[in-house]
């Protein structure tokens, strides 16, 4: 029975890891195929602003831009928010209002991306809008709130439980010391919790930069390169999404070569936090 298990478990491992290849190999397969056998430039393809498919245009340094401001927006508003609700809920909060809001915040990461769009575009696209003046309310700070409001549930729910699991010790050796209880959390605790909400941030960061659903209702999709918070962008997910269904040939691979533009984003970024997070712990 326990060579069973172990073979068993071995085999949902491999098919694991396989599943991850086979799918990075086949979205870079079909994304370096207009680079290898038909000539395009890469250069042109990430720094060109002209996204024209039926011109054989393709250039998508505009989508870039508008990913990485929404993603560093989102950031900057999720991830205070988030740390501090876990803080909140895991050090500060009387149990019972604990365990009314924990399950809360657990079930808003349940809600389908789709909804919250749908919430973005009647309520946030609208009081943009009409409180800012904007022709349409549809833009980049319509965006990069959306994805801080979805980033919340991920990254509260995983910093609390790293807090949480700080040694009760720790508490009491800072509090023996003289510690004010703020001082302890914000001094030893959160410290102590660091690797766990730095996977929070990671997590959160990697919802923010690959949603799509959402972020077409309320971005506006509009092929500039954004230079304040009310232009109408076009992340490099809402591009992938709008045209793969009807793109092909060198225009689908073209969108192929897109998600690997965003697939090495997704990979630079985690490296970037996982260096910031191991010069802490030094």
């Amino acid at each position: 029975m326990e060579f069973i298990s172990e073979k068993l478990f071995l085999i949902c491992a491999l098919i694991s890891v396989l599943s991850l290849f086979l799918i990075i190999g086949f979205v870079f397969f079909k994304g370096s195929n207009p680079f290898i056998a038909d000539g395009y430039s890469f250069i042109d393809f990430i720094f060109g602003s002209d996204w024209v498919p039926s011109e054989d245009k393709y250039g998508i340094f505009p989508m870039i831009v508008a990913s990485i401001y929404a993603t560093i927006g989102a950031l900057v508003i999720g991830v205070p928010i988030g740390l501090l609700t876990a803080i909140f809920l895991s050090e500060i909060a009387p149990k019972p209002i604990a365990k009314i809001i924990s399950p809360a915040v657990q079930l808003l990461a349940g809600i389908p991306s789709v909804l919250y769009g749908v919430f973005g575009l009647a309520i946030i696209v609208p009081f943009l809008q009409n409180n800012l003046g904007l022709v349409k309310g549809q833009s980049l700070i319509a965006v990069i709130l959306v994805l801080a409001i979805m980033m919340l549930p991920t990254i509260v729910t995983v910093a609390e439980t790293a807090i949480r699991a700080v040694p009760k010790t720790y508490r009491e050796g800072s509090l023996a010391l003289g510690a004010s209880p703020i001082g302890t959390i914000f001094k030893v605790v959160v410290p102590a919790a660091k690797s766990g909400i730095m996977a929070a941030i990671v997590l959160g960061l990697g919802r923010a930069i690959g949603e799509t659903m959402a972020v077409i209702l309320v971005a506006g999709n509009s092929l500039i390169i954004p230079t304040s918070l009310t232009d109408s962008v076009r992340p490099l997910t809402t591009n992938i999404a709008l045209e793969m269904g009807y793109a092909y040939g060198t225009h689908q691979e073209m969108l192929f070569a897109t998600g690997i533009v965003l697939f090495s984003f997704i990979l630079i970024l985690n490296f970037v936090l996982a260096k910031i997070s191991s010069k802490g712990g030094k």
